[in-house]
C-alpha cells in the first residue's frame, strides 16, 4: 500500500516494529533522498547547494531516527545509476562524500550509531574506499542505530549478483540447489543480516522505488513525501511514522 501525504509544517539481528505508548515504530525505515537538485533549482543556486543541504537532512534524520526508536535506517545517498551524471556533478557529490565521512563519524561513533555502506564501492577512488572500511570498523560496536548508507547501488545488480554467488556456492558443493528458497538467497544480498524494511520513504513528491531495495520491500508500507529533501525535517519523519502506525499490516494473508 502505498500513499501521499502532505508535508507537515517545519518544526522550530532482527528488528521488530515496537509500539512505543500507543504508537507502533517501524523496526526498519529506508528513505530515497529526493530533490536536491530541484531544491536549489527552485533557489537559483547551484546543484551543490542542494546535496549540502541534503546532507545536514541526513543529519537531521538519523538524530529522528534515534529519538523515535527506529533501530534500522537506510539512506539511499547514490545510485549506481548516478555515475551516469555529468562529471563536475559526480565529483562535487564524491567530494562531498569524503567530507561527510571525514567529519561525521566520529560524532556518529559517540551517539551510538553502527555504519554500513552496500553497493559497489569499487567505483569509488581509493582514499573514499579506505574511509569506509574505517568508518564501518570503527562503529562496529554500536548498536543504538543501525545506520546504513546505499552507495553506488542498484537493486537489480544486487540481486543478480546474488544469483552468481548461488550458483557458485552450488558449484562448489557448498549449497544445495534444492535447499535454494528465498530465506537462503537472501543471504547473498548486500543487505544479509539485516531485517527487510518496515516503511519506506521518498520525497519530492516521485512515487516510485527507482531501483532500491526491489527484493528487501516486497512487503514494506510505502510513503511518498511532497517536500524535497533538503527541506525533510523530523516532523516529516514523525509524521511518516504516524501513518505507519495506521496501517494494518497483513503480509498477504486475510485478516476478517
Amino acid at each position: 500500500m502505498s500513499t501521499t501525504i502532505a508535508a507537515p509544517p517545519l518544526a522550530a539481528g532482527v528488528a521488530q516494529s515496537v509500539t512505543s505508548g500507543s504508537v507502533t515504530v517501524p523496526g526498519h525505515v529506508a528513505i530515497i533522498m529526493d530533490g536536491n537538485g530541484r531544491w536549489a533549482k527552485a533557489r537559483g543556486l547551484p546543484r551543490i547547494a542542494g546535496h549540502r543541504e541534503g546532507s545536514r537532512a541526513v543529519r537531521r534524520t538519523v538524530e529522528a531516527a534515534i529519538q523515535s526508536g527506529v533501530s534500522w535506517l537506510t539512506i539511499y545517498a547514490f545510485s549506481s545509476e548516478n555515475w551516469r551524471r555529468p562529471l563536475g556533478e559526480i565529483l562535487d557529490l564524491t567530494g562531498l562524500l569524503r567530507r561527510y565521512l571525514r567529519s561525521e563519524v566520529a560524532e556518529l561513533k559517540q551517539a551510538g550509531v553502527r555504519l554500513r555502506f552496500i553497493g559497489d564501492r569499487a567505483r569509488f577512488d581509493p582514499d573514499i574506499q579506505k574511509d569506509l572500511e574505517v568508518a564501518e570498523r570503527d562503529t562496529i560496536a554500536n548498536s543504538r542505530l543501525n545506520l546504513t548508507i546505499a552507495l553506488s547501488y542498484g537493486a537489480r545488480a544486487e540481486i543478480a549478483a546474488a544469483a552468481r554467488a548461488a550458483i557458485a556456492a552450488v558449484q562448489a558443493g557448498t549449497l544445495d540447489a534444492a535447499d535454494l528458497g528465498e530465506e537462503s538467497f537472501s543471504r547473498f544480498l548486500a543487505t544479509a543480516g539485516m531485517p527487510d524494511p518496515d516503511l519506506i520513504i521518498r520525497t519530492s513528491g516521485e512515487q516510485r522505488l527507482s531501483n532500491f531495495l526491489l527484493w528487501q520491500a516486497a512487503y514494506a508500507e510505502l510513503i511518498f513525501l511532497d517536500v524535497f529533501w533538503p527541506d525533510f525535517s523530523d516532523a516529516h519523519f514523525s509524521a511518516a511514522l504516524r501513518e505507519f502506525a495506521g496501517r494494518e499490516r497483513r503480509f498477504g494473508a486475510r485478516k476478517d
